[in-house]
């Protein structure tokens, strides 16, 4: 296996055809881990079965049809340093819409899928494998088809929607248009938010393919699907350090502790080394034993994974499916499914109609915590003859919930400037948002200014005209601003300013609202993309002031006609 400091890496200045990325290639996954000896070599393994070890299956991605450029992400194909010139080249289409059969060498051919283990809220779970074992489950749609050291980084890509792996369990492989774009924007919306998370690279959709897929007719208030449509196919590549979940170590971890097959205990170590490997090489000294290693992995995953949920909060998103399989090892957002940001400020504001309130905005840091136990679950079997690094392993476990409320304390005060957390002002602050109610994103981003009065937080209120007669609500948050405003800094116009700055870096102008992405996308299947560009740049720059225009188009609050609306409101799947 080539080491990270790629020598290749550094003789490229652009990146402008398939053949200059060929030279980036590093299959570190592929090399170092365990192919499933059951898999077909030439990766015609396109049907649903059971997978009883290895790491991964050989998946040949199925390319859809007449693919038709849509869009890519300019600021990360530039991070990349990629020709934009490249994402509407014909090869670079082919192998970005499915085609890899013609790849320059030393690329792969021939792709791959992992399977990992479902748990929901630290409960496991083994009835969605369609075998009911477990060995079933897994990446139904999405094959990693790159890996390579990019200008001193190591990138995975992933095809999301390229048809059927063995995990598919009886879907067609597919992901829809509509589905790619809230995808595709939000990634790189997430990125511009200074949220980790993986990328977006490209969008490419089919001019002649469609499926049917259940979705909700115009204005309906169901909770379920209430008609079938039939929608353009897409396929989007998002790219990530690696695609290793904690769903994926559960797997191993299940059978390791079960003793399913004789390899099952070091298929565990491998995977556990190879996170490490690839996510905390810099964290983690290679020399260590492995019982440290181990131990140290927990900690630092704790760290980033709480410090995520925390940034969550902070900007309003809400997972929606947060089940293990949805969580990155590497501590950063994955699988924008049923996802949605917030608009009017509701501590159980859930986007999926399966998700319940486990899975709801502010229960988000416990539903984290539960995951964090599923992972550590999954490493005690490495550790079974060291009964002093289990109880270290259980304390850091159980530690998760001060690290959590660390970071959300520490949050929350970025959030209302002050240098000092305000127990009472903050829990008044939280009483007040909900009897009113308001815009979250816009009342952070109006206190930010840190106005003369209540007048510019008004405009965040929803139903202003029946909550300005009330008197006694108005009055309380009067009494609240003039109460904050006594404890921030803001003595000076200087103090003042440099106050509302630190502000404004943490409370974001613009949030990708599902109102605004349900126009974009319903273009796009007309064939017009211009809503996904101009969304584009604004959400690219979500903290910046634009122009009246776009700041009368996008900031503003949720509009009346489309609360409990089907598909804006709420969704049930992510299809």
């Amino acid at each position: 296996m080539k080491s990270p400091d790629n020598a290749a890496a550094t003789t490229i200045k652009e990146v402008e055809s398939l053949n200059d990325l060929a030279l980036l290639a590093d299959y570190s996954f592929l090399d170092t881990l365990n192919v499933d000896p059951h898999a077909a070599e030439d990766g015609v393994d396109h049907d649903p079965r059971q997978v009883f070890s290895g790491h991964f299956v050989r998946v040949k991605p199925t390319p859809i049809k007449d693919p038709q450029y849509v869009a890519h992400s300019r600021r990360f194909f530039s991070e990349l340093g990629f020709s934009n010139a490249l994402a509407t080249s014909e090869p670079f289409m082919r192998m970005f819409s499915g085609d890899t059969s013609n790849l320059p060498e030393p690329m792969q051919r021939i792709g791959w899928a992992t399977g990992y283990a479902l748990s929901i809220f630290g409960t496991e779970y083994y009835a969605q494998c369609p075998f009911h074992t477990g060995n079933g489950y897994g990446d139904g749609r999405a094959i990693s088809v790159f890996e390579g050291v990019i200008g001193g980084r190591r990138w995975e890509m992933q095809l999301k929607g390229a048809g059927k792996t063995p995990y598919c369990r009886g879907g067609d492989g597919r992901a829809v248009l509509r589905s790619s774009v809230r995808e595709f924007l939000a990634q790189e919306h997430m990125n511009a938010l200074g949220v980790p998370t993986s990328r977006s690279l490209t969008l490419y959709t089919s001019a002649t393919e469609t499926v049917r897929r259940p979705w909700f007719s115009n204005g309906s208030r169901s909770l379920e699907p209430d008609v079938m449509i039939d929608e353009k196919i897409a396929i989007t590549t998002r790219v990530a350090p690696s695609f290793l979940r904690v769903g994926q170590l559960e797997l191993f971890g299940r059978r390791a502790r079960k003793d399913e097959h004789p390899g099952a205990m070091e298929e565990l170590e491998k995977i556990v080394l190879h996170i490490i490997h690839r996510e905390y090489s810099d964290e983690i000294d290679h020399g260590l034993p492995l019982v440290e290693k181990i131990l140290l992995l927990a900690r630092k995953f704790r760290e980033r994974f709480a410090s995520l949920v925390a940034n969550w909060i902070r900007v309003g998103y809400c997972q929606g499916n947060f089940n293990s399989d949805n969580c990155a090892v590497g501590g950063f957002t994955l699988d924008y499914g049923p996802f949605g940001f917030i608009d009017v400020f509701d501590p159980e504001y859930q986007p999926w109609t399966g998700g319940g309130i486990h899975f709801s905005f502010l229960n988000q840091p416990e539903a984290a915590e539960r995951n964090f136990q599923m992972f550590c679950l999954a490493l005690k079997p490495l550790l079974s003859s060291h009964p002093e690094a289990l109880d270290a392993l259980k304390k850091i476990s159980n530690d998760f919930s001060s690290e959590m409320q660390a970071r959300m304390t520490e949050m929350w005060s970025l959030k209302l400037g002050w240098e000092t957390f305000h127990d009472a002002l903050f829990n008044e602050l939280m009483t007040l948002m909900i009897e009113t109610p308001v815009d979250y994103t816009i009342f952070f981003r109006e206190l930010s200014t840190i106005p003369e009065d209540i007048t510019p937080i008004t405009r965040s209120f929803y139903f202003y005209d029946d909550n300005i007669r009330n008197d006694s609500l108005m009055n309380l948050w009067v009494w609240w601003l003039d109460n904050w405003k006594t404890s921030i800094d803001a003595a000076t116009s200087a103090s003042r300013a440099a106050l509302s700055t630190q502000m404004k870096g943490v409370n974001p102008k613009y949030t990708l609202r599902e109102w605004l992405l349900v126009p974009a996308y319903i273009q796009a299947a007309k064939g017009d993309y211009s809503l996904i560009y101009e969304l584009q740049e604004v959400m690219d720059t979500p903290y910046a002031e634009h122009s009246l225009e776009i700041e009368r188009k996008y900031y503003r609050k949720k509009p009346a006609r489309y609360f409990n609306i089907a598909g804006v409101s709420h969704v049930s799947c992510s299809s």
